[in-house]
């Protein structure tokens, strides 16, 4: 990554000898100056890595090296498995995932008495619900839609501009019995298929 070795010439220690050795001996080649550590916008990403360590002294890259195998070994220490060098990015990915999953049909097992509708029972159903985003299924309605709220076409009315991930047919009806031996039938609990309303 590095080419050849650095060569530093001694800083001149007064301004009269600075005269006397550029006249003396023109042929003495001049201290390198450092180039800025801005990259180009242009080129590969190896190319603007290699500019950009080129522009570090040596003393800054060991600091750098050093300071990289410190925090892999915190990573390992606290039972991580890579070396976390930008550990926000990847949870701003995971994220972004699980905002854009589309619209799809998931289930969870609960008991009756989780469900909030008043009934006590100790049963468990499997309860179908729908998740995910609608994105892709914006049509021309939603977009005039968020254009009259915008302008304050629209300001009262309680109205979405966008769809939403909802069931489109339910499950057959759910009985159970309650802790009291009542016999109950749910109809229209669980989702049975699910698309963008």
């Amino acid at each position: 990554m590095f080419s050849g070795s650095r060569e530093f010439s001694p800083l001149p220690s007064s301004p009269s000898s600075s005269r006397d050795s550029s006249s003396s001996s023109s042929s003495l080649p001049a201290a390198p100056r450092r180039s800025p550590r801005a990259l180009q916008r242009h080129g590969s990403l190896l190319a603007q890595y290699s500019a950009l360590l080129e522009s570090y002294t040596e003393g800054e890259i060991r600091q750098l090296i050093s300071a990289l195998v410190e925090r892999y070994r915190q990573a390992m220490n606290s039972g991580g498995h890579e070396l976390p060098l930008f550990p926000r990015a990847g949870s701003r990915r995971k994220r972004a995932r699980a905002r854009h999953k589309p619209c799809e049909l998931r289930e969870l097992e609960v008991s009756v008495s989780e469900l909030g509708l008043g009934y006590e029972s100790d049963e468990t159903v499997l309860f179908r619900y729908c998740s995910g985003t609608c994105e892709a299924a914006v049509r021309s309605y939603d977009l005039s839609l968020k254009s009259m709220r915008s302008r304050r076409k629209i300001r009262k009315e309680k109205v979405r501009a966008r769809p939403c991930c909802r069931p489109l047919a339910y499950d057959d009806d759910v009985s159970f019995l309650d802790t009291y031996n009542r016999y109950y039938t749910v109809n229209e609990l669980s989702a049975k298929e699910c698309g963008c309303v």
